[in-house]
């Protein structure tokens, strides 16, 4: 499947994306490139393969993984403030947003 640049230019529309003209003929190349590779996964066989959540680390990869919890004393609430640019009250002051 050929992607043409009348099919980028109405994606980018749809994403509100805006392309440069050099932009769009590079992110044209790209897509393509991801739809061949698109392509190339359909083509695996997957018959009788279990649907996973997430891959599972191989047995020498869990103790790189996973490390055990230990107990570390926090930052004084001095010097987690020290760099806010504004702090009151030992809190963080951000804008309101609603």
């Amino acid at each position: 499947m050929s992607v043409t640049r009348e099919e980028i230019l109405r994606i980018a529309e749809l994403a509100k994306l805006h392309f440069e003209e050099e932009e769009l003929d590079a992110f044209t190349v790209q897509f393509q490139r991801i739809l061949d590779y698109i392509e190339k996964l359909r083509a695996v066989p997957i018959e009788g393969v279990e649907d996973a959540a997430h891959v599972p680390a191989s047995a020498d990869a869990a103790g790189r993984l996973l490390r055990e919890d230990r107990v570390t004393p926090s930052l004084a609430v001095g010097e987690a403030l020290g760099n806010a640019p504004d702090s009151g009250r030992g809190h963080f002051k951000v804008p309101r947003v609603i």
